[in-house]
């Protein structure tokens, strides 16, 4: 069934809310909100206004007249849609928290922005048809009006209505994400990207994401390469996928869904992967971000989507579930998940795991902290996760991660300068660099690695970086190896050996100069770590040293007092980081290949988090056996206190690494590398790029 014949008859249902719902808000429009006093008056006609272009443009897309438009026609309606949170325009917008508090005031000002923020939802609700999620919305806006009709209400009293909003209706927006997740019938992204006309860049205005001129030259770019770099891009992404479960020996023909998610303008790559993925027997879910507050995780988005309009509106809003998460509503989120789950559980057995794109060289952001924005307490961080911890749990019972795999693989957008085109096609070289010949050179550091007690990393020049990684030790080192020799599967480039380290002994400081860690770019980061977990944090992107902790503890320790290290890894990359140093792109690398281009240490979870007890063998036959440590191992007397939900990658360039010593345990120090460069016998040939 097409997506929109399943959509017309899902609608059917929720029809006659919606005519009564959108025909209150055009009366509030009609009368100028004039039951309600001053100021509000003013946020509400704005609101029923937005509200009524949502309506027509829902009834547009119905009746499929907006694939009649021209490309002028549809750049002005995306414009109209979005133009009231651009930077240009937001300081006079009621989605800018600190307006709205100018506006209405210091205690409803926050939470009517917030309200309005999830209203903005309703515009790809529009386009994928679903009148549940905008009746939804729109009978919440009907009963905040009601509420400023007669006197203006009290904070509580406005907080009470979302709070009941987003309680009530968890059980329509929570299943709803899991079922896009998990179920190939939902077809609105796939069907543009199998039926449109890619050489008419009208296409990518079907999908209702904000469209700005990087996804425009990204398409018109990808449109201008032959059909078999498009073929070669498509298949080192699939491929890698493949191999993921080759090599952890897990059986991909059990499996029927791959979930992909990317980054606008890339359509014709994910048509080709389509096709390929369909070839091992596998039909691809293709998602968007999370749309509601209630599905949303903070400063990541998680499904497809375009270029942000507004990444620090975008930063404004991460935390408005502070507006209702308590201790009853997460258990009810707990609640309605597990029912989802069991719900789509035939659904969530096939599902063989994401296959994901990213991108890299859009500009740093520099976020601005504003009081008037929404911000968790103490104990809201605690629920949070508390419900992050408990969901994994759930989420593993029907997806187990030992059944399951991923890849990961990365272009760079226009924004990363002048040389584009050239970057664009030596990133393509560096995907597809020689399998064997880093999986051979990688042997040769395990080889060295595995006889250490403990590894000592040193920065060089400004880099204060001296760390102390204890390992694991081998009962037996012909059968067991501390190192995982990683190549081309998972995480697309090669190469890298990693391992989990032991936390008792493990310490000191890591320090990086330049660092792009998810959207943010942070400027000389040090970590300190005790027996393996994080003891101190500082950055100097803020004038005030607290700003910067406080985003530290938000963006890196995901809002934990601690976390641990949870990875150790050599990249070998070299081939990329010449290519960084060629083009001065270095800092705008994403992790996913700044992580191949030197030392790197995660906080968080393991590598292997929910699946530590499948064996995990290297090429050479041996077992990775530093597969656990003291924080994941408490998964066998209570899982809760076992998992953290995060796992994020830091790197050391080569330009500031000192040397990297393994340490035996009579003494003896081994180099891995010195000075910069690589020294073990046999990875001479990392150096020639370097």
């Amino acid at each position: 069934m097409k997506y929109q014949e399943l959509r017309i008859k899902e609608n059917t249902q929720i029809q006659e809310r919606y005519d009564l719902a959108t025909e209150r808000i055009a009366g509030i429009v009609r009368t100028e909100a004039e039951e309600v006093p001053d100021p509000f008056a003013g946020y509400f006609v704005r609101m029923a206004r937005f509200a009524v272009q949502i309506e027509e443009l829902a009834r547009r897309q119905l009746r499929e007249e907006l694939l009649e438009l021209s490309l002028q026609k549809l750049q002005e309606l995306n414009q109209s849609l979005y133009e009231d949170i651009l930077p240009e325009n937001y300081e006079h917008s009621y989605a800018n928290p600190e307006f709205a508090v100018r506006a209405l005031g210091k205690e409803l000002g926050p939470v009517l922005s917030a309200f309005y923020a999830q209203l903005r939802g309703s515009i790809v609700f529009a386009y994928e048809c679903r009148l549940e999620d905008i009746t939804i919305l729109f009978e919440t806006l009907i009963g905040l009006y009601n509420r400023f009709e007669e006197e203006i209400p009290t904070e509580k009293a406005v907080k009470d209505v979302l709070y009941w909003f987003h309680s009530d209706y968890t059980d329509v927006t929570l299943p709803y994400r899991i079922r896009e997740q998990l179920d190939p019938s939902l077809t609105f992204a796939k069907d543009i990207i199998m039926e449109s006309d890619l050489t008419d860049l009208r296409y990518l205005y079907r999908f209702g994401e904000y469209i700005s001129g990087t996804e425009l030259q990204v398409a018109s770019f990808l449109n201008g390469l032959p059909e078999e770099t498009i073929e070669q891009m498509a298949a080192t992404y699939t491929e890698g996928y493949r191999k993921g479960f080759a090599v952890m020996g897990r059986d991909l023909s059990k499996k029927r869904t791959v979930g992909i998610r990317y980054e606008l303008g890339f359509e014709r790559m994910i048509r080709a992967a389509i096709r390929q993925f369909a070839d091992m027997g596998l039909e691809a879910v293709i998602y968007r971000a999370a749309i509601w507050s209630v599905t949303q995780t903070p400063n990541r988005k998680v499904g497809y989507h375009g270029t942000s309009p507004n990444r620090q509106y975008d930063y404004d809003h991460r935390y408005d579930a502070a507006l209702y998460l308590d201790k009853a509503f997460k258990e009810r989120k707990l609640a309605v998940l597990r029912t989802a789950y069991e719900t789509y559980k035939k659904e969530a057995a096939e599902y063989a795991g994401p296959a994901v794109v990213e991108t890299f060289g859009a500009d740093a952001f520099r976020p601005e902290n504003k009081a008037a924005a929404c911000a968790l307490s103490r104990k809201q961080e605690e629920l949070s996760l508390a419900y992050t911890n408990e969901s994994l749990a759930v989420i593993n019972h029907y997806v187990p991660g030992d059944e399951t795999s991923f890849t990961i693989i990365a272009f760079p957008l226009p924004e990363i300068g002048k040389d584009f085109e050239e970057i664009f096609e030596e990133t393509i070289r560096i995907n597809t660099l020689d399998y064997e010949m880093y999986q051979e050179i990688q042997q040769n550091i395990i080889q060295v690695l595995d006889q250490a007690e403990y590894v000592q990393v040193t920065g060089r020049g400004k880099n204060e970086t001296n760390l102390r990684i204890a390992l694991h030790p081998l009962r037996d080192i012909a059968r067991e190896t501390n190192f995982e020799n990683c190549v081309a599967d998972v995480n697309i480039p090669v190469g890298e050996v990693f391992t989990s380290p032991r936390l008792a002994g493990t310490g000191g400081l890591l320090h990086v100069g330049k660092v792009y860690l998810g959207n943010i770019q942070f400027e000389n980061l040090r970590l300190w770590f005790r027996d393996g977990m994080v003891t101190g944090y500082s950055c100097d992107n803020f004038a005030d040293p607290e700003e910067g902790k406080r985003l530290i503890r938000q963006e890196i320790l995901k809002n934990h007092d601690t976390l641990p290290m949870g990875e150790f890894a050599i990249g070998t990359n070299t081939t990329a980081y010449a290519m960084a140093e060629r083009f001065g792109i270095g800092e705008k690398l994403p992790i996913l290949i700044a992580e191949k281009m030197g030392p790197h240490f995660a906080v968080g979870d393991t590598c292997y988090s929910w699946s530590e007890d499948s064996p995990m063998y290297n090429p050479d036959g041996r077992e990775m056996v530093a597969r656990d440590n003291e924080i994941s191992v408490l998964r066998k007397e209570d899982v809760s206190k076992a998992y953290f939900g995060c796992h994020l990658d830091i790197t050391i360039p080569y330009s500031e690494l000192g040397d990297i010593r393994a340490v035996c345990p009579d003494g003896t120090e081994l180099w891995v590398i010195r000075d910069g460069r690589f020294a073990v016998e046999g990875t001479q040939k990392l150096n020639e790029a370097l």
